[in-house]
């Protein structure tokens, strides 16, 4: 009798152990399960070309500002050699319109002036003898008239000269320089263009990141907008949970969170930052309270970089809540 009572204490007792351990086993009610996410950052180049050099492998640690590859870039430094010698011939061109005529063409035209002179000076004397003669009778006329018109054309020439002397002197007309000026604007836009072409050619890191994975080998051929490095900034880690209807209301943006990791004694510290405005699963027929205990929704939260760097996307983690008993 007293053996059976003594087995009977001893099952109670083992009973109740049990009891107590799966008790402190079993989630908080502020306690629900979550994991890790990582958004990741593409890196890629919206030229195509064949991967010269990979200067990173996955699992390095990058700073902003590292270079991470460069693809071929031989077209794109022709391309920029070609644009410059256009920008240079549309600058000459501009210059020289804005400029006269050349010294030697402007003294061409100022000694045809001297001449013109000389021959005004001749036909002036000659128009002058020929009236005088006229008085007397020696001549008729149409000898006067001819002369007087040789004189005529001459003043004309002289005005014509001193006219194009002018005109040397000025350089092109506005329109013309407009032209010009268009012209190396429209160059200088295509230098612009082609020396970004080529800068799209070699790309760096944006932030600071862990090098999560390399997609490209080098002498491999790239698409235009094909990712060859993938990077996962820290700041990019994030928590997600799922919390249960009847605890969601108590969550606001900015509710503290404590994850617990596995392996690790201490827990990690967040901040809720986004809160799911629907719920991720809906009963078929009535919100009952049967029902409703069902529903969960979608929470997220984000780290410091220093505590993001110590979590891995699809980590799983246990979530408690702090800020949710309001």
């Amino acid at each position: 009798m007293a053996a059976s009572v003594r087995a009977g204490i001893g099952a109670f007792s083992a009973i109740a152990m049990f009891c107590a351990f799966a008790g402190c086993a079993r989630s908080g009610p502020d306690r629900v399960q979550g994991y890790i996410e990582g958004e990741y950052v593409y890196v890629a180049s919206p030229l195509s070309g064949t991967l010269e050099s990979l200067f990173v492998q996955r699992g390095q640690q990058v700073k902003e500002g590292d270079a991470l590859f460069a693809l071929d870039s031989t077209p794109e430094k022709a391309s920029e050699e070609e644009a410059q010698r256009r920008l240079s011939q549309a600058a000459a061109n501009l210059e020289d319109a804005r400029k006269g005529r050349r010294p030697t063409e402007i003294e061409s035209l100022k000694e045809q002036r001297s001449q013109a002179y000389a021959a005004l000076a001749l036909s002036e004397k000659e128009l002058a003898r020929r009236e005088r003669l006229l008085a007397t009778g020696a001549i008729s006329t149409e000898a006067v008239d001819r002369a007087r018109s040789a004189n005529d054309q001459n003043h004309h020439r002289i005005s014509q000269l001193e006219a194009d002397i002018k005109t040397a002197e000025l350089g092109s007309r506005i329109d013309q320089i407009l032209a010009a000026e268009a012209a190396l604007k429209a160059q200088q836009a295509t230098l612009e263009r082609a020396q970004w072409e080529l800068s799209q050619k070699r790309r760096f890191a944006p932030c600071d990141a862990l090098v999560f994975d390399t997609l490209y080998r080098e002498g491999e051929w790239v698409g235009a907008g094909r990712p060859v490095v993938s990077l996962l900034p820290p700041q990019n880690i994030k928590l997600r949970a799922f919390i249960p209807e009847t605890r969601i209301g108590a969550v606001e943006a900015g509710d503290i969170v404590r994850v617990r990791v596995d392996g690790i004694p201490n827990p990690f510290t967040g901040k809720v930052s986004y809160k799911s405005p629907k719920a991720e699963y809906t009963p078929p027929v009535i919100y009952s309270r049967e029902a409703r205990s069902k529903l969960v929704f979608l929470i997220e939260a984000v780290f410091d970089p220093e505590t993001a760097k110590h979590l891995h996307p699809g980590q799983p983690v246990d979530v408690e809540l702090v800020n949710s008993a309001r």
